[in-house]
């Protein structure tokens, strides 16, 4: 079932997402797959999401593979990453 997500949740849904998948440092996923997957939970198709991808990379949490159509988490982050994901989900 779709529905609204906050900011910070969504931050947090595609970091989760990757990490859940194992993508990190040379493990790369492909973004095209990974807005589809992800439209079928957040409303309004996911628009939102390739944005936040954006912002993410820029933020250096996740790596650009390939010209950018694939992307990994950034292993030095690792750390943070775990904790903003525990943070903002309340896991």
């Amino acid at each position: 079932m779709r529905r609204d997500y906050s900011d910070s949740e969504l931050r947090a849904l595609i970091l989760d997402w990757l990490e859940t998948h194992g993508t990190w440092g040379a493990r790369y996923f492909p973004l095209d797959t990974l807005v589809n997957k992800l439209s079928h939970v957040v409303k309004n198709y996911g628009e939102r999401i390739g944005k936040f991808v954006d912002e993410l990379q820029k933020d250096g949490y996740i790596l650009p593979h390939k010209g950018g159509d694939t992307m990994s988490l950034n292993p030095a982050r690792s750390r943070e990453i775990a904790e903003y994901i525990r943070r903002v989900m309340k896991l």
